[in-house]
């Protein structure tokens, strides 16, 4: 139930970066100086060229990110239905610093001069509506995996009546064990089309987000497939047919 935690850090913060992009973008301003610090840091080149899209996609990209934090956040306040199982302070203490780094890692992708005050024109491209259509399918069934998950330990009243595990049906359920897990990495691939396919830092915290979410999915099947004995044998851990 930790887990909060991280959402609640990233709703705060990576809303605070969306509003000061936001008015950089649209209302003609320029970034505060400690974030243009925190480009140079990181490698960005304040002169870099500067376009539209590359902007816009940034902008996009924060937004859905933002939006995919404060669901969670809402599902783990009013859905989730949460064990006694507890966080290693290792792992509590470095989704704070991954969920303060993505939002960062998106704004360096725009150069520090935000369109030299020019109000930006949106351009709209085919690879934004790809990701964004693919966005909202992967989380919609991240969702309905989560009540899913969430209703095994309720009554049909809503009541929390058991704490145990038992065997989700249903949905995407029905082709591997961790398809919330599945849908995540979804989102993330989903962003990355929305940043025009080529930003190669982007698909580097896809390569994180698909080992991180394969790891915890082929744990949690050992874990169905060892105390379930009718647990269906066809389910795969993570990736359907795979």
């Amino acid at each position: 139930r930790w887990f909060t935690h991280f959402y609640v850090v990233s709703v705060l913060w990576n809303g605070f970066l969306l509003i000061w992009l936001f008015q950089a973008e649209f209302l003609g301003g320029s970034l505060p100086s400690w974030i243009q610090h925190m480009h140079r840091a990181f490698g960005r080149d304040s002169q870099s060229e500067d376009t539209g899209n590359e902007h816009f996609s940034a902008l996009l990209v924060l937004l859905l990110l933002w939006l995919h934090s404060c669901r969670r956040l809402a599902e783990c306040l009013w859905t989730s239905v949460f064990s006694n199982g507890v966080i290693h302070i290792v792992q509590y203490c470095f989704g704070l610093g991954y969920y303060i780094a993505v939002g960062s890692t998106v704004l360096c992708q725009v150069p520090t001069n935000v369109r030299n005050g020019r109000a930006l024109s949106v351009q709209i491209c085919w690879y934004h509506i790809v990701g964004v259509t693919m966005y909202i399918w992967a989380s919609l069934h991240q969702h309905s995996c989560l009540v899913i998950l969430a209703n095994l330990r309720k009554s049909k009243s809503g009541k929390v009546v058991s704490l145990s595990h038992n065997i989700p049906f249903g949905d995407w359920f029905e082709r591997v064990s961790c398809p919330h897990y599945f849908a995540e990495l979804l989102i993330y691939v989903s962003m990355a089309i929305t940043l025009g396919f080529h930003n190669v830092t982007w698909w580097c915290v896809v390569m994180y987000v698909l080992f991180n979410q394969a790891l915890a999915a082929v744990l949690c099947h050992e874990f169905y497939q060892n105390s379930f004995s009718s647990y269906p044998r066809h389910r795969k851990a993570f990736i359907p047919f795979v």
